[in-house]
Order: C-alpha cells, then sequence, then structure tokens
C-alpha cells in the first residue's frame, strides 16, 4: 500500500513539473494520448497564436529541441484500407528527430473522389482509422490536396514527411515540390509489398471467392450487387466444393486407414518371422542331427541292451568251491532214444547241460 502510494505521489509531482514547463506545445495529456485515447482532432486542440511562429531548422531539430517546443512534423495521406504501410510511415515520421509532435492531415471523400478515385472507406472511417494510429498525435479533417503557407503557418509546421517519389497530381509533377525547395521536407521510406492499390487488387482478383464467402455468412446477393445466375452460381459452386471436401476427407481418412494396416501387418509378420524362428530351433535342438532326441533314444538304447544282455561277473572275481549241481536230464524218456548213426555221433559230442545253483536264481 505504502509502494502504490509513493508511485502517486510521484506521477501527481511528474505532472506538474511537465504542466509547467510545456504551456504551450506540450501537456501530460499529450504524452499519453497516444496510449490510452485516440488522437484529438485540429480543431479540438488550442494554440496559442499570441507567440510568433518561428520554424526550427533541421540541424536544431536533429540536436533535439527543448521539451516545450517538440519539432511539429506534419503528413498526410488519403489512408484507406488503413494497414502496416500507413503504420510504418507515420512511425518513422514520428522519429525523425528527438521530440517531435507528429500532426496527420486525412484528405475528405470529395476531395480524393476529384483527384485520386473512389475509396472503399468513408472519410469518417478512415478519420478514425488514423486517431487509432499510436504514432499519431493529432489529426487534420478536411486536409488540402496541396499545401499552402497558410495552412503551415495556421498549424505551425515545421516539417512535412512523405516517401521521396515524387507525387504527380492536381497538373503538377510533385505536388511536394515547392516544400522540397523552401527546406522543409522530411522523406520517409515506404513499405514494399503492401499498399490500399495490392489490397484492392487482391479482392478483385479473387472476387469470386470473397462473393461466396459473404453469400455463406448471410449477405444477400443485391448487398453483394451479384446477379440472380451469378448466386445461383456461387450456391453451386459451394456445394460442389463441400462434396469436394469430403471426398478429400475419406481419402485422408482411407490412407490414414490403409497406413495403420499396413503398419499392423508388418508388425503381424515381424512377429511371425520371430515365432517361426524361435519355433525352428526348437524343431532342431529337438530333432536336429545333434538333437535332444538323439541323445535320448541312444540312452533309451543303451538301457535297454544293459537291460537285456546277462550280467557276467568279472574276471578278477576269486572263484568259491560248490557243490556240484544235479545234472538235468530231459524228462520226456528215461532212455536215450535211437537215433541214426550221424545222430548217435553228435549226441556222443554232445555235452550234458548242467544248471547251477547260481543259474536256477
Amino acid at each position: 500500500m505504502l509502494m502504490l502510494m509513493e508511485i502517486s505521489a510521484a506521477s501527481v509531482c511528474l505532472n506538474v513539473m511537465v504542466s509547467s514547463c510545456f504551456p504551450m506545445y506540450f501537456t501530460w495529456s499529450t504524452v499519453t494520448t497516444g496510449l490510452r485515447e485516440p488522437a484529438p482532432f485540429s480543431d479540438e486542440v488550442e494554440i496559442d497564436y499570441s507567440k510568433p511562429y518561428i520554424r526550427v531548422t533541421y540541424e536544431e531539430a536533429m540536436r533535439g529541441t527543448p521539451l516545450d517546443r517538440p519539432v511539429r512534423v506534419y503528413a498526410d495521406g488519403i489512408f484507406d484500407l488503413f494497414h502496416s504501410g500507413h503504420a510504418r510511415a507515420l512511425m518513422q515520421a514520428k522519429n525523425l528527430f528527438p521530440n517531435t509532435y507528429l500532426i496527420v492531415g486525412v484528405c475528405s471523400d470529395e476531395l480524393t473522389h476529384n483527384f485520386k478515385g473512389f475509396t472503399v472507406m468513408n472519410e469518417n472511417e478512415r478519420y478514425d482509422a488514423v486517431q487509432h494510429c499510436r504514432y499519431v498525435d493529432e489529426v487534420v479533417r478536411n486536409a488540402p490536396w496541396t499545401l499552402t503557407p497558410e495552412f503551415l503557418a495556421e498549424h505551425r509546421i515545421d516539417f512535412v514527411a512523405h516517401d521521396d517519389i515524387p507525387y504527380s497530381s492536381a497538373g503538377s509533377d510533385d505536388v511536394y515540390k515547392h516544400i522540397k525547395e523552401a527546406g522543409m521536407f522530411a522523406p520517409t521510406q515506404r513499405t514494399e509489398g503492401i499498399s490500399t492499390s495490392d489490397i484492392i487488387t487482391r479482392i478483385v482478383r479473387d472476387y469470386d471467392v470473397y462473393a461466396r464467402r459473404n453469400l455463406q455468412r448471410g449477405y444477400t446477393a443485391k448487398e453483394l450487387n451479384v446477379s440472380f445466375i451469378n448466386e445461383k452460381k456461387y450456391h453451386l459452386q459451394e456445394r460442389v466444393d463441400k462434396v469436394k471436401k469430403r471426398v478429400k476427407d475419406v481419402e485422408e481418412k482411407s490412407k490414414e486407414f490403409v497406413q495403420k494396416v499396413e503398419e499392423k501387418s508388418i508388425d503381424l509378420i515381424q512377429k511371425w518371422e520371430e515365432k517361426s524362428r524361435e519355433f525352428i530351433g526348437n524343431f532342431l535342438e529337438m530333432f536336429g542331427p545333434e538333437g535332444a532326441l538323439k541323445h535320448m533314444l541312444k540312452e533309451g538304447k543303451g538301457r535297454m541292451l544293459q537291460a537285456i544282455s546277462p550280467k557276467q561277473s568279472p574276471s578278477s572275481s576269486p572263484t568259491h568251491d560248490r557243490s556240484p549241481s544235479p545234472s538235468f536230464r530231459w524228462p520226456f524218456s528215461a532212455k536215450t532214444p535211437p537215433s541214426s548213426p550221424a545222430n548217435r555221433s553228435r549226441n556222443e559230442s554232445a555235452v550234458t547241460y548242467d544248471i547251477s545253483e547260481d543259474e536256477e536264481d
């Protein structure tokens, strides 16, 4: 709260100091006019004509004049369809000198239509547009087409700002020629690429587009000066454009769908390849030449052979005396059956089988 009070007191003191120092040309309201409210019209500004009108030289203006005597710079124009090119020109005029008071003259509709042509905005709209430019300190309504000494003295103008291109009009090769000869001309630079004529050219070139847009927004054909046939044509074109837009949207959605399908298919193929590699690897690991199945079969075969083969005692094992086991005799008959001489010789050479106790077990 204390800080706000200090700021308020400081602003009041500054206001008093400025008001006391600059009674004629410079007041606190003049400083804040362009920032807080529209610039005033010239017929609303009071000038003390009791003091003589003495112009400053260019050197004095560049060095910087006292605060109570700003350099009064005048810039005029039509300012139709006020755009950034206008604003930049006025900004240059405002910054020509360290202490500048910018007065802007706007020509009326009657004068403009006679010397230049029809305007898009009427004079009141053009006055209002210039009023709201932040660089403008004062606006002159119904400004003259050619500047006279009386007009310059009335508004106490020191310099006239305009681009240096000769402006031929009203039967003159350059309406600013006498201003240049008097040493009162201060040149500014034009902004390339934008002008009122360029904007109007764009509108005329794309007239059908803007007419269709405004018809769609609710303007009538009569307001747009559009014939009945052109109105129907514009409506038909609007419908055709809507259909084209829908078709384009469908195509874009279809492309997105196809792209998603392709991405998913690529993902599925990659996963399938990974799974197939894994399956083939597992298959070879199981059924390959050196796979687990071969080792299992070898182990199983060895176990089977070991199971069906008789056990053999080691050759180094000690022998034990055992009682002879009873001889095994064929139980079919007590006598050996008669045989032929050949069979007899075989029988004689044959050895009677004896089964020991271990073999019986």
